[in-house]
């Protein structure tokens, strides 16, 4: 249900940037391209989640890999998904992959924001055993009092990050920039995030104190000073 509700929001936002900024596009241009984008955040997101977090069980049993019922999906999987599929979309379109990139990426908060909504909901990918006031006990986590990670998730990478890309989509200079900002602090607020999140049973901690969240995360803010260096000036 999150997923819709946040892909819905997502359309619809895109199609109203369109329309106000007057952008001429091909017919059914959003139509298209977000079944694209479905496909690749599916696909993604699953292989993703496959090779980051659980290979060992799927090379035993590769058939669990279309077992979408059974859970485990990445975001980052997800991203390189929808990525992927925004390329091919836009070079088959004849539109700009750039100035595409832009026009989603403002409204992926949304639905990052509705998916912790809805891993809170469900109790699960919850935070790391605490004291403070504000803990909780979830029903699969144990007797124990956790962080409510799902929550803090929501406030960063949902409500704030969308605050700051739609305030700054008609002010950055260059196309790619504002997709730049997304993957630089979104890629801060999950590393920052994962210090109270509990990691992965299967996976643990990767290096160190940092969990596979956070190494993934910090790819997400190197790529995004990479490109925020290269289009600044488009």
């Amino acid at each position: 249900m999150m997923y819709l509700l946040g892909f819905a929001s997502s359309y619809l936002i895109v199609n109203r940037q369109i329309r106000k900024k007057g952008l001429t596009v091909p017919r059914d241009f959003v139509d298209s391209l977000y079944f694209w984008l479905i496909v690749g955040l599916v696909l993604g997101a699953r292989l993703g989640y496959v090779i980051f977090y659980d290979l060992a069980v799927y090379l035993r049993d590769p058939l669990e890999v279309f077992r979408l019922w059974h859970g485990g999906m990445s975001f980052h999987g997800g991203l390189i998904g929808c990525v992927v599929a925004g390329m091919l979309f836009s070079r088959s379109a004849g539109v700009g992959f750039w100035q595409t990139a832009d026009l989603v990426i403002v409204t992926v908060p949304v639905g990052l924001g509705l998916g912790r909504l809805g891993n809170f909901i469900n109790g699960e990918l919850y935070g790391r055993v605490t004291a403070v006031p504000w803990a909780m006990v979830f029903p699969t986590g144990g007797p124990l009092p956790r962080h409510p990670s799902q929550l803090y998730e929501f406030l960063l990478e949902g409500v704030l990050l969308f605050i700051i890309l739609w305030r700054s989509k008609d002010k950055v200079p260059g196309t790619g920039v504002l997709t730049s900002i997304f993957l630089m602090l979104y890629g801060l607020f999950r590393f920052s995030v994962e210090f109270f999140r509990q990691p992965d049973a299967q996976v643990g901690f990767v290096l160190g104190p940092l969990t596979m969240g956070q190494i993934l995360s910090t790819g997400m803010i190197l790529a995004g000073a990479v490109i925020y260096y290269m289009r600044r000036k488009t």
